[in-house]
């Protein structure tokens, strides 16, 4: 990189010559995206739009705490519309949920599905929609394509910027039994419509509020390198990356509630990064995080956000250039690579980012290999990964 610091220049000021505050609605890869600060009030504007008038609402308990489910559920009815909650989600849900969130639905004769919270709920929505319109269990959908029937108009609305579940077709549900992460795709599965509210930030947890921008920044970089990537998948990541790389300090610090234009770049950027994914793929980092959320319930976006940097460098032999390119759109102080940078980040939080300091047994790590070694994202990485390989890794971050 010739001058990092003309190229913050140039980064900061191509965004501030589009800044992402006022409200706008764009059809994002084939979803139809709502944006602006309260934009969530406008859900009984959607739902009556997409013919809907009985919901169910899937949140968790947290989400529903701050009070912008039931407010949203109170505009709902003021328009004539009735809402079902089940408020019953976990953090890294299982098919237990999906099957209790199924079983509430069940006989409510419900015409259409919204997704309101992060990453968990969005997933169990997504896996609600496929047992309710296509029978079975969701565990029948491992896979890609495998709804035959039509499946419920749906809504997503994220309350973190990390998972960008909102802008993909797969619901991610872990087995009940044995913690092993399914994905369950499908294109009817995608939300018919997205609502974007920085606002509904302003509530997360801090701590909540790292572990989903780590998440965030590691779709935008695996997704870049990604052996499945293509220029559309690039341009997402890049922008993507661009955004949440500019906020990140903010998120750090906790200073999240109080700064509205970091909440515009965090969630549009989460956002974006999700659609990445949608038309790319994942890579080494979140092959080697599944297991270690599977074993030790170490939130993923940690989790991820660990092992990134010691897969960034492994692949730096064949991903230069694509990582280079991300470092040229926002360089970070002080870092001369990518891994550098994501250290530099990661090391601003303030958390520990060793796997000893996360209960994890040295002893444990060939196993944890071997099971990445079975994820799907591994076969994406942009350079062939094998479980010997994947143990070094988990090596580089004990």
């Amino acid at each position: 990189m010739s001058n990092p610091s003309q190229a913050v220049r140039a980064g900061a000021s191509a965004v501030a010559a589009r800044e992402v505050g006022e409200a706008w609605r764009a059809v994002v890869g084939s979803v139809p995206v709502r944006f602006g600060d309260g934009a969530s009030q406008q859900l009984s504007q959607v739902v009556a739009q997409l013919g809907c008038q009985r919901l169910l609402v899937v949140t968790d308990a947290g989400v529903r705490g701050t009070g912008a489910v039931d407010h949203s559920i109170k505009e709902l009815r003021n328009t004539g519309s009735e809402a079902f909650v089940f408020d019953g989600v976990e953090e890294n849900p299982t098919t237990a949920h999906v099957d209790a969130a199924t079983r509430f639905a069940r006989d409510l004769d419900v015409d259409g599905i919204v997704g309101f919270g992060g990453g968990s709920p969005m997933d169990v929505a997504k896996g609600v929609n496929f047992v309710l319109t296509n029978g079975g269990r969701i565990g029948d959908y491992w896979g890609y394509g495998k709804a035959k029937l039509p499946m419920l108009p749906s809504v997503g609305i994220p309350t973190t910027a990390g998972t960008g579940s909102e802008a993909q077709s797969f619901a991610l549900i872990a087995q009940a039994d044995t913690h092993n992460k399914m994905a369950c795709g499908d294109p009817k599965a995608r939300f018919t419509e997205v609502i974007l509210d920085p606002a509904l930030l302003v509530t997360v947890p801090r701590q909540v509020a790292l572990a989903t921008a780590m998440d965030a920044l590691s779709h935008a970089v695996e997704s870049h390198v990604s052996s499945a990537r293509n220029p559309i998948s690039q341009t997402y990541s890049r922008e993507a990356w661009l955004l949440l790389a500019r906020s990140f300090g903010v998120v750090a610090e906790g200073r999240v509630a109080s700064d509205p234009q970091a909440r515009n770049r965090l969630l549009l950027g989460a956002h974006l990064a999700g659609a990445a994914i949608e038309c790319s793929m994942l890579g080494a980092a979140h092959a080697c995080a599944n297991p270690l959320t599977a074993r030790y319930n170490i939130t993923h976006g940690l989790a991820v956000g660990m092992m990134l940097p010691h897969v960034v460098r492994y692949n730096e032999a064949v991903a230069a250039d694509g990582y280079d390119d991300l470092l040229e759109r926002a360089p970070v102080q002080n870092a001369t690579s990518l891994a550098d940078a994501l250290e530099n980040l990661w090391g601003s939080t303030g958390v520990d980012l060793r796997l000893r300091d996360h209960g994890v047994e040295a002893a444990a790590l060939p196993a944890l290999a071997a099971e990445a070694a079975t994820q799907w994202t591994a076969r994406h990485n942009p350079r062939e990964v094998a479980e010997d390989d994947l143990l070094e890794l988990y090596q580089h971050a004990y």
